[in-house]
């Protein structure tokens, strides 16, 4: 059962949970791991050094946008491929993330979540709402 009282707070916390996981992956990759460290590991994983920047911005602003509730679901659905092919490059090297390259566990979690957003919705204090006004009706009355 759910709490139509409570459920747009919760879908809040995963919004805002989200988001801020994007922004801190994307730090990553711009301040620890550096632009060119990112597009070398890009290579070394058989992928196009080009697609560093669009990973990073999409990361970046995608994180903002869906913290602040700017078309989250949207967003989110955007930001699938990106998590599963953080999850295809990660499988290799086993199920713990802390393992050697990290494994696959955590880019999995992260796509389920974006996935749950994407279903769920933006929830309470968002900027914009995402979905249509059929989706709003329940489906049986």
């Amino acid at each position: 059962m759910i709490d139509n009282r409570l459920a747009p707070y919760g879908a809040l916390g995963l919004r805002v949970a989200l988001g801020l996981m994007f922004i801190a992956h994307a730090y990553l990759k711009l301040v620890i791991f550096t632009p060119a460290g990112f597009t070398g590991f890009l290579g070394q994983v058989g992928l196009p050094g080009f697609l560093a920047w669009p990973i990073m911005l999409a990361e970046l602003i995608g994180g903002i946008a869906i913290l602040i509730g700017f078309h989250g679901r949207l967003v989110s659905a955007a930001l699938l491929p990106v998590l599963l092919g953080a999850l295809a490059i990660h499988a290799p090297n086993g199920w713990v993330f802390n393992a050697p390259n990290g494994g696959w566990e955590y880019p999995a979690f992260l796509a389920l979540t974006a996935l749950a957003h994407v279903l769920i919705g933006d929830g309470a204090l968002a900027v914009t709402r995402t979905g249509s006004a059929a989706a709003a009706k329940p489906a049986l009355a």
